[in-house]
């Protein structure tokens, strides 16, 4: 018995989800790394695609996938971006795809964490993103969109972006903690 409710309660939230494709002039693919010990430098990845189920009456997701090309990183200085497509760090040649797959979605009202598998260099690793400031409106042609805003943090070195350099004072130059941040807008296909 328990199996047919948990079938029906699935069906009727699938139902409810609406397939969505990324505004890609209204979102932004961002990320933050210390440098030198002292400030953060922040890039962004311009080229990417994505796909999201929605339900909008639940405020919930029901799938994320999401597709990078990591020649696509942009943080303003060329040879900084030259040196992060090198093999240094995302070895873009060999790797030309970052991917993120939803695993799980818990909300908690207009928030909530994402669970996923992030994969960089060909290595996938699970990680938790915060879901925040979930809002939806039907824009000026009469579609539906959905906005909100992912935030996680994770160890690069987990992705084999090991590249570093020491300092004569202590630490190091890149720090091994990067955060992302991902704004996002998506459209009701």
């Amino acid at each position: 018995m328990s199996k047919i409710l948990l079938s029906s309660a699935l069906a009727m939230t699938l139902a409810n989800a609406t397939p969505h494709t990324l505004d890609n002039m209204h979102t932004d693919v961002g990320f933050s790394v210390k440098h030198l010990m002292i400030t953060n430098v922040k890039g962004n990845f311009t080229d990417y695609e994505g796909k999201i189920d929605f339900d909008y009456k639940t405020k919930t997701f029901n799938a994320l996938e999401a597709k990078i090309k990591a020649t696509s990183v942009n943080t303003g200085i060329e040879k900084r971006d030259n040196h992060l497509r090198s093999d240094d760090f995302f070895a873009a040649a060999k790797y030309p795809e970052i991917t993120f797959k939803m695993k799980s979605y818990k909300a908690d009202g207009d928030e909530g964490v994402m669970t996923g598998d992030l994969t960089i260099r060909g290595i996938t690793k699970e990680v938790e993103l915060d879901v925040e400031d979930i809002a939806t409106i039907k824009d000026l042609e009469g579609n539906n969109r959905v906005g909100f805003t992912l935030e996680g943090k994770i160890n690069r070195m987990d992705f084999d972006l090991k590249w570093n350099k020491a300092l004569e004072f202590g630490g190091v130059a890149v720090s091994e903690t990067v955060k992302l941040i991902v704004e996002v807008q998506a459209v009701e296909k």
